[in-house]
């Protein structure tokens, strides 16, 4: 167990210094279901590597030859395909801490989406509270989360702040629960974007001078 977390964290520290991709990067190089990419196949790999080390005879009889391993792998990388490699192998390890058994394809599954607690994602009680209760601008507001930003966003924030709980409360939660299920497959909302202050902020003119523009606008006039 020592040896594969040690595993697991080494792979996760190479992970954590490969250069970040922008969200326009992402969207153009988003592996598809039957083109994933070269991150994920060895994430795959590595991941059949550390099940063959903590569940040596489960493993040899799952896998008791190269067909069907290679068979299992192909399965396992279309239906993971919406993790990226860290989600992998974070998934793995929390497999392995939990289990004594190899995991199922499903099992793995929920390992790599974790619970919305793993994720920071508060109830959607409490996210429904904070995005009442957020003053605005919303998109300046320090947000425990930035799924209750977009949730509010999509609520329409008017709405929410013009009818009851009773109404506006299960049309925040449905929204709210679907951007959940959208993080937890391993997407990242990008955090809100706050408006920029002015260059310059205009002084109220005094009495005097308010006073002088209207002799001059007078005069242009011929009043």
């Amino acid at each position: 167990m020592q040896k594969s977390n040690e595993l697991i964290q080494q792979m996760a520290d190479g992970l954590k210094h490969t250069p970040r991709t922008t969200a326009a990067d992402k969207q153009q190089n988003q592996p598809t279901k039957d083109a994933p990419s070269h991150q994920q196949i060895d994430a795959i790999n590595q991941v059949f590597a550390l099940f063959r080390i903590n569940y040596h005879n489960q493993y040899y009889k799952a896998f008791s030859d190269t067909e069907t391993l290679t068979t299992a792998k192909r399965l396992w990388i279309e239906s993971l395909h919406q993790f990226d490699a860290e989600a992998l192998l974070k998934g793995a390890k929390r497999a392995i801490e939990t289990s004594e058994y190899l995991p199922t394809l499903k099992k793995m599954i929920d390992c790599c989406q974790g619970d919305m607690q793993s994720h920071g994602l508060p109830s959607a009680r409490i996210a429904y509270i904070e995005a009442c209760r957020a003053p605005s601008p919303k998109s300046a507001y320090s947000w425990s989360h930035p799924a209750i930003y977009h949730a509010g966003k999509l609520s329409d924030w008017h709405f929410l702040g013009h009818n009851s709980e009773y109404k506006a409360f299960p049309v925040f939660e449905k929204n709210y629960q679907q951007l959940c299920e959208r993080i937890m497959h391993g997407e990242t909302l990008a955090a809100p974007t706050v408006p920029a202050l002015p260059e310059t902020i205009e002084k109220p003119l005094s009495k005097a001078e308010n006073l002088a523009r209207m002799k001059i606008f007078k005069k242009e006039l011929r009043l």
